[in-house]
């Protein structure tokens, strides 16, 4: 596969968590427990997948608990992902309303609200476990930034992205990429972060420019190289929510010439996050016990996205077949809306 694409410029090393082994057998619990998956076409590509490989990846310094933790936030994300971008709840915003009500209830710390005796999805009951795991211990600052980044990806997906492919819409590239780091939840991804490192940045670092900076480009890079890895699958699917397929429809290229674009305005996001991040640890030298960590967790999300995408069989080309019946290992349990 990666003799096909562009390559990717990334400084960073390979590396992954010694507690893989044990994340793969607790993720096998959890999503029996939590009823995310159990049709046999559904579980076959969850186990190619291989989530437990990737949360090592991209937080390889974690504990075997707190890999445990974001390798369930992996697996949600993911499945809910699939449920939207893959099946014909993605085109139907209306669909999906009390779902995501109930989603955000929860993030609300208000319950599920729903009745207590109401069947809940798989995707509710998962993340009330999620929630109440992850949130005790953090400060009321990353609690409210944590739980707005989910919200913006649950509200993104649902409504924005579902409504442009109801209505046929396609956006500009200045508009997506922007929208992109929400649809991709890798917001939510990269304050975890701060719970696997066991740091807790102030407000003040958050809303520092050189921080925003680092932050934006680490995020832009994981999302756009995910793109290139995921064009050839997306297109089977008739997906217009991808860079590369955007760059095409609007500027006019190939598709070597606008897969070779995108990889190239990667490597100048790369570029980026490195010279904020030294501006940022020359700028905050009495607090760089909070901030290597948490630079290089993003350091980590870059390299690691790009080894996983590379290898995986779902973004693989000569397997693109897989997707174009999605409703084989979808699970309509996991959102609990049913296909007409």
């Amino acid at each position: 596969m990666d003799s096909e694409l562009p390559d990717i410029y990334c400084p960073f090393p390979q590396r992954t968590n010694p507690h893989v082994p044990h994340t793969r057998v607790h993720l096998d619990t959890w999503i029996r427990n939590t009823g995310l998956v159990h049709r046999d076409s559904a579980r076959e590509r969850f186990d190619q997948a291989d989530f437990g490989a990737f949360v090592g990846m991209v937080y390889p310094t974690a504990d075997a608990e707190r890999l445990d933790l974001v390798a369930d936030w992996f697996v949600w994300l993911f499945l809910v992902d699939d449920q939207l971008d893959d099946g014909h709840l993605g085109r139907s915003p209306e669909r999906v309303r009390d779902v995501v009500a109930a989603m955000r209830s929860v993030i609300e710390g208000k319950g599920t609200g729903t009745a207590p005796d109401e069947e809940l999805p798989a995707a509710v009951v998962a993340l009330v476990d999620l929630w109440e795991r992850t949130t005790p211990d953090a400060a009321a600052h990353w609690r409210a930034r944590f739980g707005w980044h989910l919200t913006e990806y649950l509200m993104t997906t649902t409504t924005w992205e579902a409504g442009n492919r109801a209505d046929g819409v396609v956006p500009s590239e200045e508009t997506y990429i922007a929208k992109r780091r929400h649809t991709g939840a890798i917001h939510v991804c990269m304050d975890l972060i701060e719970i696997v490192a066991g740091i807790e940045a102030p407000e003040s670092i958050h809303n520092d420019s050189r921080f925003i900076t680092a932050l934006e480009a680490s995020c832009n890079v994981v999302c756009w190289a995910n793109d290139v890895y995921s064009y050839e699958k997306e297109q089977v699917l008739g997906e217009i929510h991808n860079l590369v397929h955007l760059v095409r429809h609007h500027r006019g290229y190939g598709k070597r010439e606008a897969l070779e674009h995108v990889c190239a305005e990667t490597d100048r996001e790369t570029r980026r996050f490195l010279a904020a991040e030294a501006e940022l640890l020359s700028s905050y030298p009495q607090l760089s016990g909070m901030l290597l960590p948490y630079l290089d967790g993003m350091r980590s999300w870059m390299r690691g996205n790009l080894d996983w995408s590379r290898q995986t069989p779902r973004y693989n080309p000569a397997d693109v077949g897989q997707y174009e019946e999605p409703e084989e290992y979808l699970e309509a349990t996991v959102l609990g809306v049913a296909r007409d």
